[in-house]
């Protein structure tokens, strides 16, 4: 005799497994868009053409970082419209910018410091991951602080732009690896209940435009976290 119980427990699990297949897909395109932008970076820090081209013209570095935030905007937004190979090849379009313009950071500190950083980063953002995706806490409710936490950080980078203080940089970047550590396990458990219920739609193609949804929102909160703990990590050349 078949139970109702025993039909709870069987939908349960399938959830659980496709959370858990989804999140796997999620985590193999963030890792594939990092390593496209270490990639981009070391290829145009060992390329003087590419080096003079991009910071020689300040107007060249700044065009990129609007066509980068644009990117990030229109895909976020529009990601539910697309076609899966559109939102994948914008995604990795993506990556390969940030990569243009982060190899900036390779010629102002030590590959060693890097490194190092990459690695802490690396550990933090495993550690807050894996509580995102295994605890029964519900963090729904840390989504309106990450997001205060976080305007305050850009606000507080653009009035830095001109004051030019270390003080307020490091105090943002502080504030940052905390907004960053707590959007990492907010953001996994917010993936991990998308890929348990509803998919952007139906089939494989709607299961590849949330997974890269989700790699872009990963894959930001790993950068900002690097790039954060590097003002304290980071030895300038």
């Amino acid at each position: 005799m078949y139970h109702g119980d025993d039909y709870s427990l069987d939908v349960t699990q399938a959830r659980a497994q496709a959370a858990s297949a989804f999140l796997a897909k999620v985590f193999n395109r963030m890792a594939a868009g990092l390593a496209l932008t270490g990639i981009t970076a070391l290829a145009v820090v060992r390329s003087p053409a590419a080096l003079q081209f991009i910071f020689g013209n300040r107007f060249v570095f700044y065009g990129l970082l609007v066509v980068e935030l644009g990117l990030v905007v229109y895909l976020s937004a529009r990601v539910a419209k697309m076609a899966a190979t559109t939102a994948t090849t914008l995604f990795l379009l993506y990556a390969v910018l940030n990569g243009v313009t982060l190899s900036s950071i390779l010629l102002l500190y030590t590959g060693t410091s890097i490194a190092a950083t990459f690695f802490v980063t690396a550990g933090m953002f495993g550690a807050m991951a894996i509580y995102g995706a295994v605890t029964k806490k519900d963090l729904s409710s840390w989504g309106s602080f990450l997001f205060m936490g976080l305007i305050g950080v850009v606000i507080a980078g653009l009035v830095n732009i001109f004051l030019q203080s270390p003080m307020v940089s490091w105090v943002m970047s502080g504030i940052g690896v905390i907004v960053f550590t707590g959007l990492t396990a907010y953001d996994v458990q917010k993936i991990r209940s998308l890929g348990a219920g509803a998919m952007m739609g139906d089939g494989e193609a709607g299961l590849r435009k949330g997974a890269i949804l989700g790699a872009l929102t990963l894959y930001l909160d790993f950068v900002n976290l690097f790039l954060m703990l590097l003002r304290f990590l980071g030895d300038r050349r």
